[in-house]
């Protein structure tokens, strides 16, 4: 019942924001969701909610579809060593990598007509390889030795090593050359000006079904139809994302009718859903689909009390997670006990387990040397008190209660944690890039099947001023074991050998705790009754990057 107190003591107050006019409401539609990106530009900042945006303008090279399977979007065909495409090479030091050939759509341009061409695959090589362009997935650049042009629309990547998902360069987002290039000229300011986010609407920037017509910064994003796409034209002329980062302000915008209809990938929690659907679910389709998001809680390993190991099994065996996801999501999320989802193919099921156990968590704080003191807080042995900072996306109404549901589930082993939120665009884009975070912060990483932990995990993706803050380790965590594993299994083509390397991944995560396993996460997509053809993909690849099937029903 502690939970639903909280639950009921956690409201916010709802703004409305203009409505469609009747007659545009067929030809355009209104999508809200509950982030405004921290940037533009398709290599910089992991946000879903970027993702989610840019799905409507730019098609990947190489992406996982709504059945799981890795499909062209932007290229001809799939490189395979099968198909001859993809080449085994020897380097010089006697390793093996491999040679893939892409050909580029012939028809593919950008928004403003520029064929998209060979050029553009290697200014984005050289982009993504500089150590001062700040790109999320820098690992992924510096294993392309070399970019070989054929001809305008087919290229070659040298690759430094033969991986089992070697065709697989969803990251490889291609940047059009000829209007980025000049931001380019001092790398070390190419994020601030990058025309991602200098000149967001410059037609140039699409390579998709939409372009950007006008952005307001932490408002709304519109979109009109690329006059210069190559696919089938999509149903609506217009399409506004609107981003409203109080989520009952947001579920209010929903039922008024300023937005159509709200984004799984980025829009309310899923306690917030069930609640709306018992009110209001004759209204809407809700499509409820489990995805492969582990939200969790990061740690500044860099802090001496949570560097110990003890500490935070003692702030893990604390927590009651299983009455949490009864209790506020009727069980539709699942508690995790690691990073990869039971869903996918190389999930261990003999991960040790963390059970609730106060008692035991109390026995770790005091072997840890934290010891009760007065009011409950425990005190270490120069009578400094055990008290934390605890940090999330402000505005997310089950975050903030989740934060106060763990709050005082440590408050009761005598841990102080005081929450100290920031908006979503800025914790995502200065905070958890900097490392800025004194000790706890909360989010998710949303993930792809069999996604290897390289950029979260691997101690080369800690983000440094040195590496252009480079990397999505923000915890700083660093394992020679990890790093080992992470390595080997990338290049294991064996799949049952390749499972029992994940297996001890997984174990590993589970001893060494770099992060705190709260649960995984369901999307829920509230969709108007007159909309079909949306299809949730339950990975990070959202359902835009699909909008031209979007269809308005008959």
């Amino acid at each position: 019942m502690w939970i639903k107190r909280l639950l009921f003591s956690a409201l916010a107050a709802a703004f409305l924001l203009p409505a469609p006019s009747q007659a545009q409401e067929r030809r355009q539609i209104t999508i809200g969701i509950s982030q405004f990106p921290s940037t533009f530009h398709p290599s910089i900042d992991a946000m879903m909610a970027k993702s989610y945006i840019l799905g409507l303008t730019r098609r990947p090279l190489t992406v996982y579809d709504a059945d799981w399977t890795l499909i062209c979007m932007l290229c001809v065909e799939l490189p395979t060593l099968e198909n001859g495409q993809a080449v085994l090479t020897e380097l010089e030091d006697g390793r093996q990598g491999v040679a893939l050939t892409y050909r580029l759509l012939p028809e593919a341009v950008w928004g403003d007509g520029t064929p998209i061409t060979s050029a553009d695959a290697v200014f984005t090589w050289e982009v993504g390889r500089h150590p001062q362009s700040g790109v999320s997935n820098a690992e992924l650049y510096r294993r392309i030795t070399e970019v070989e042009v054929v001809d305008d629309k087919t290229f070659i990547l040298h690759v430094d090593r033969l991986t089992f998902a070697y065709n697989a360069i969803n990251d490889f987002n291609l940047l059009p050359a000829h209007v980025e290039r000049e931001a380019f000229a001092d790398p070390a300011a190419y994020r601030q000006r990058s025309l991602y986010d200098a000149d967001p609407t410059n037609p140039a920037l699409s390579a998709g079904p939409y372009r950007i017509t006008e952005m307001r910064h932490g408002s709304h994003v519109v979109l009109e139809r690329n006059p210069h796409w190559w696919g089938e034209q999509a149903a609506f002329e217009r399409i506004i994302v609107r981003a409203i980062e109080n989520t009952q302000a947001l579920e209010a915008n929903l039922l008024s009718g300023q937005v159509d209809m709200i984004a799984g990938e980025s829009g309310l929690p899923i306690d917030q859903v069930l609640a709306f659907e018992q009110r209001h679910g004759q209204r809407f389709q809700i499509h409820y689909q489990p995805n492969l998001s582990y939200e969790h809680v990061d740690f500044n390993l860099s802090d001496p009390i949570l560097s110990q190991l003890p500490v935070r099994q003692a702030l893990l065996y604390a927590l009651d997670r299983e009455a949490l996801v009864q209790q506020l999501f009727q069980g539709r999320q699942q508690v995790a006990h690691g990073t990869v989802h039971p869903l996918d193919w190389v999930h261990a099921e003999d991960v040790p387990v963390y059970e609730y156990d106060a008692r035991r968590a109390g026995e770790l704080l005091d072997e840890a040397g934290f010891r009760p003191g007065p009011g409950g807080i425990r005190r270490d042995a120069e009578g400094r008190p055990l008290s934390l900072t605890f940090m999330s996306t402000g505005g997310n109404r089950t975050r903030e209660l989740v934060q106060q549901v763990l709050q005082a589930q440590w408050r009761q082993i005598g841990v102080d944690v005081r929450i100290n939120n920031e908006p979503p665009r800025v914790l995502f884009g200065e905070t958890l890039t900097r490392r800025r975070f004194p000790h706890m912060v909360m989010f998710a990483w949303i993930s792809s099947p069999e996604n290897v932990p390289r950029t979260t995990l691997h101690s080369e993706s800690i983000p440094s001023e040195e590496n252009g803050w480079a990397g999505q380790n923000y915890g700083g965590y660093a394992n020679e074991e990890m790093d080992r594993l992470i390595g080997e299994i990338e290049v294991e083509l064996d799949r049952e050998a390749r499972r029992e390397k994940w297996r001890r991944l997984q174990h590993l995560y589970a001893e060494t705790l770099p992060a705190l396993p709260l649960f995984f996460r369901s999307d829920a997509h509230i969709m108007p009754l007159w909309l079909e053809g949306v299809r949730p993909t339950g990975h990070q690849y959202p359902a835009t990057l699909w909008v031209e099937e979007w269809r308005v029903r008959s």
